[in-house]
């Protein structure tokens, strides 16, 4: 039938209040045995999609060339800042009671066991420090009007994939984008240049640190996996009940009360592993080995701060401050043990 497959149809009140933009308005034709409606309209939406992507209209070999020349300046880039003690820095302060010091993104290579001089064995989780540089400050009237914050970033990202906006920053430092940034609120006397490269040697052997990471998601799912709820029997009257969670409430209460483990998203959520003793450190590799295990997948970036429970907040006072400077005065070996782990290099049994 023929005006059958119009789109929409709209009042007499649109019509009277006017048209405007790509509407076409159509007569249907009466037929016989139809009723004429009377009028009817056509909006046409009109799609205006010009993005594309930055290598669409290159050839394979301007790509490859370009992308080679990115990775040679953003080694430069990066070497260029190596030095910040010489290159102006803003000026240092003593630790201080209540001082808070900057944190760092490190990657998550894994686990692996660690011994101590008694036999112990500790499983600890290596993260490594990889292109960590001071981004921005933000001034306390800019961020909360009581401490400043400093924006920090990680592991090096190419740039054809970040959008102008976001490369704008980078470019006022001088460093290359990157892939993770998080904001660290720090004291006034720990404020850090932009543009200052951050190591593992920011922390020291036998620091307590908290890691923050995105857990790996799970999905949708029930409470015995979710809570880790017993289920209900497998038998004696019981019918496709034995992994749901039961009652959720009572006829007094009327209503579920808000916190109830229930059915629900499972991981996929940040979380934070508080007081995690530091036991060793690589200088050379840049690897920090924590106690125990830390949220999110292997290749993961985290967050590393200085422990803020109670009994660790003046642990750091001999950690180097605000930061280590790999120009600074002080020297390091390649490898940083707590006196508590047991080290290789050294004899397992001693005799008088």
């Amino acid at each position: 039938m023929a005006g059958v497959g119009v789109l929409c149809r709209f009042g007499a009140r649109l019509l009277s209040g006017g048209l405007s933009g790509s509407i076409h308005v159509v007569t249907e034709a009466a037929e016989p045995g139809i009723r004429n409606r009377g009028l009817w309209c056509v909006i046409t939406r009109h799609i205006n999609n010009n993005t594309t992507w930055w290598d669409e209209h290159l050839s394979d070999e301007n790509t490859r060339f370009l992308k080679k020349l990115t990775s040679e300046e953003y080694k430069a880039q990066t070497a260029s800042k190596l030095c910040p003690l010489k290159d102006e820095p803003w000026p240092l302060h003593p630790w201080e009671p209540g001082s808070r010091r900057v944190g760092i993104v490190a990657i998550k290579l894994g686990m692996m066991p660690l011994w101590t001089k008694n036999g112990e064995r500790i499983a600890v989780t290596m993260l490594q420090v990889q292109d960590c540089h001071v981004l921005k400050h933000i001034p306390k009237e800019e961020y909360d009007g009581k401490n400043p914050a400093l924006i920090i970033g990680g592991k090096n990202v190419s740039s054809f994939r970040k959008p102008e906006s976001v490369t704008e920053m980078y470019r006022e430092v001088g460093v290359p984008p990157k892939q993770k940034t998080v904001t660290c609120k720090v004291s006034q006397n720990a404020i850090i240049k932009p543009g200052t490269p951050l190591y593992a040697a920011h922390f020291r052997p036998g620091q307590y640190v908290d890691v923050t990471a995105k857990t790996i998601g799970k999905g949708f799912q029930g409470v015995m996996k979710r809570w880790g709820f017993k289920g209900q029997p497998a038998s004696h009257g019981q019918t496709k009940t034995h992994r749901r969670p039961g009652a959720i409430s009572n006829s007094k209460v009327a209503k579920v009360f808000k916190g109830k483990k229930m059915p629900g998203q499972m991981g996929n959520r940040f979380r934070t592993n508080f007081g995690l003793k530091v036991w060793r450190i690589s200088v050379k590799h840049n690897i920090i080995y924590v106690n125990g295990s830390v949220p999110g997948h292997r290749n993961c970036l985290v967050k590393i701060c200085d422990s803020a429970l109670p009994p660790y907040r003046g642990e750091f006072k001999n950690a180097p401050f605000p930061t280590f400077f790999a120009d600074g005065e002080e020297e390091l070996p390649d490898e940083l043990y707590d006196e508590d782990v047991f080290q290789f290099s050294e004899p397992s049994i001693s005799f008088a």
